[in-house]
């Protein structure tokens, strides 16, 4: 009922706050008379915050059009690669028509960005996509609102958020071979699961999974969203938070946690900073200071968006990660698309490397929460698991902004790019096997035992060797040296220093074979370079 009752206020709103857009042109508009008057530029300012605090926030774009790498502009094209009822798999292209722009690009890591289903939509990322686009080919998950969802798509599960990333993983080995999985907040569970799920079945698994401001265990360091969560029982989530979506939208008659009452939780949790905020926007508006009142209009215009969760996944989530703590207890059941119950065993992760970051003044996911992986994923040596705790950084700062950009997106690229296993162009066919080996990188490159020729054996660039267990552990056992910046704590190997070390040999050959792979496919690919505008 109060879903219908808030949508009726709305509609009965609309009429006011487009007339407050309107009184707000004419009193700017330099063309009218009422600009002229004394109080012009107070009245102006007061009706266009009026019309802000009324008007209806949509889904906002992501907007990444181009982006730099290494100086040139790079063109990005957005789409869906794949659709499912609840979600959108999307990916971020990119388009080069500069031959060594492309070269680089093509071989560049793949990384899949599990968006946070809580409340705003994956916009909330838009400046994580474009900053790993510079260096990465970047997909993210896009999660839809509940309410645009017709019921006849049946009902959405914690466990179904589960078996979405799996299959999303599983159609990026499909095309690259294998992924790096980023999640950001509330997805650093599910996403969790779903790796530990793929190891316990043997299957192949992500090879580096970045978790960012997540509650692993919401035991810790609690936060207000924790207390409120473990304050209140389950019943009182189910009688108090969740409505039916009004027949006006698609979804009409779903259960849902609607997004206007997440809104009014996050604006409660800072109630102060969002009344100076807007008072500043008046102000600015008043000085006629555009920059800082352009800046205020972006940042609200993606706060306030907010979706409607199913009413399932947003119980279960809240049962399962905030009061019975079922990820770190082991306790964990996850029902497959084929109905089988399977336990959720982080334990049998072994070869994914593990990398946690948390912000120093997350008042969201608390200090040690994220950091609480580690603890559980004790199939990953120690040597493959790293921890940054970003100095200054709030929930958002680890993801957004300059801390994001200047103090976490550097580690994240090195650990993602420490971990990568050397990939020949997918636009190449594989051809026969090589011999697997531990020689020296040059001598990886060669032919392999092949006949003497009159003209001297080349390496094939279209080879694509299948690395080894012992050649994969060292290419993970290169770990990078910690900076001089407060904001890092690494974790390291017990004892292992010296291991650590006599591994760089064997990484710094295999970078030597990526290089010498790349070098000799150029003369191959140059008939090819004739055309006007190449992908990556």
């Amino acid at each position: 009922m109060l879903y219908h009752i808030y949508e009726t206020q709305r509609s009965l709103m609309e009429p006011f706050t487009d007339f407050a857009q309107a009184a707000s042109k004419l009193f700017s508009n330099p063309v009218s008379p009422l600009s002229q008057t004394s109080a012009a530029q107070r009245m102006a300012a007061g009706y266009d915050l009026l019309y802000r605090l009324g008007k209806d926030y949509e889904k906002p774009a992501f907007d990444i059009h181009t982006v730099d790498v290494d100086g040139i502009g790079v063109a990005i094209h957005e789409r869906i690669e794949v659709n499912k009822p609840f979600c959108e798999l999307r990916r971020f292209k990119r388009f080069s028509d500069d031959p060594a722009t492309l070269t680089k690009l093509k071989g560049q890591p793949v990384v899949l960005i599990v968006a946070p289903l809580s409340g705003h939509y994956a916009t909330l990322l838009r400046d994580t996509v474009r900053t790993m686009l510079k260096d990465h080919k970047v997909y993210i998950t896009d999660w839809k609102n509940a309410r645009l969802v017709p019921l006849a798509e049946g009902e959405f599960h914690l466990d179904d958020y589960v078996n979405y990333v799996q299959e999303f993983i599983r159609h990026l080995q499909g095309q690259y071979g294998n992924c790096h999985v980023i999640s950001v907040c509330q997805p650093t569970v599910p996403v969790l699961a779903a790796v530990s799920l793929m190891a316990s079945r043997g299957e192949k698994t992500p090879l580096t999974m970045t978790m960012m401001g997540g509650p692993i265990d919401a035991r810790k360091s609690p936060t207000a969203v924790n207390n409120l969560a473990t304050n209140r029982s389950y019943e009182w989530f189910e009688n108090n938070v969740i409505y039916r979506v009004p027949e006006k939208f698609p979804g009409a008659g779903r259960r849902v946690y609607p997004g206007f009452l997440q809104y009014t939780g996050f604006v409660a949790m800072n109630p102060d900073r969002h009344a100076s905020s807007h008072y500043d926007y008046f102000k600015d508006l008043i000085k006629g200071d555009d920059a800082s009142a352009e800046a205020h209009r972006k940042f609200y215009d993606e706060y306030n968006a907010v979706l409607d969760m199913d009413a399932d996944y947003y119980l279960e989530t809240i049962q399962t990660v905030f009061q019975d703590y079922k990820l770190v207890n082991g306790t964990w059941d996850v029902r497959s698309p084929a109905g089988k119950i399977e336990r959720v065993r982080p334990q049998d992760i072994t070869a994914t490397a593990l990398f946690t970051v948390e912000g120093e003044l997350d008042d969201i996911s608390g200090s040690g929460q994220t950091e609480a992986a580690h603890d559980l994923c004790s199939g990953i040596v120690r040597k493959e698991q790293r921890h940054l705790e970003a100095k200054g950084a709030g929930h958002y700062g680890i993801f957004s902004g300059r801390r994001w950009r200047d103090l976490v997106y550097p580690k994240v690229r090195a650990f993602i790019l420490e971990h990568e296993l050397p990939r020949v162009s997918e636009a190449k066919p594989a051809a026969a096997p090589v011999t697997k080996t531990t020689a020296p990188a040059a001598a990886v490159a060669a032919p392999a035992k092949a006949k003497p020729k009159a003209t001297s054996p080349q390496p094939k660039p279209a080879v694509k060797a299948t690395p080894s267990a012992a050649t994969r552990a060292r290419g993970v056992a290169q770990a990078a040296a910690p900076t001089a910046a407060v904001a890092t704590r690494w974790v390291k190997p017990e004892g292992a220093a010296q291991a650590t070390g006599a591994a760089a040999e064997p990484v710094q050959a295999d970078a030597g074979t990526a290089k010498a792979t790349t070098a000799t496919a150029a003369p191959a690919r140059s008939a090819s370079r004739s055309s006007k505008a190449r992908k990556a």
